[in-house]
């Protein structure tokens, strides 16, 4: 049977910070479903996500995140089991209901890219 599993371990300390966030928990559903949540001292907690074609983060408050996530997490396991894959409609009524967003740093750093280039 499928079941969400604990993977933060297989993290290291240095790859759990990632700019002003800290990674607490990152979970898997079946090796394809993943949804992470970092904290933040001065910033709204991320909850990150990926499904398919299918990712972005979630921005919450401290009191809310882990509620949040859970949620998340249960909407995105009905939709798993049922198509396997995010279909359209889901993807709209998902970012919808959470306000899903895409920063530009979800995808590559920034600040390392710039350096790359300044290093030409």
């Amino acid at each position: 049977m499928n079941e969400w599993v604990n993977v933060t371990d297989s993290f290291s300390e240095s790859q759990r910070h990632y700019k002003n966030t800290y990674l607490e928990i990152c979970e898997v559903f079946d090796e394809v479903v993943e949804v992470s949540l970092f904290s933040s001292e001065k910033d709204p907690y991320e909850i990150y996500f990926s499904f398919g074609i299918m990712y972005g983060i979630v921005y919450a408050g401290e009191g809310e995140a882990y509620e949040k996530r859970e949620q998340m997490k249960s909407d995105l396991e009905q939709e798993y089991r049922k198509n396997k894959e995010p279909s359209n409609e889901f993807i709209d009524s998902f970012a919808e209901k959470y306000d899903v967003c895409l920063p530009s740093d979800v995808l590559f750093n920034e600040e390392a890219l710039m350096g790359a280039f300044m290093d030409l």
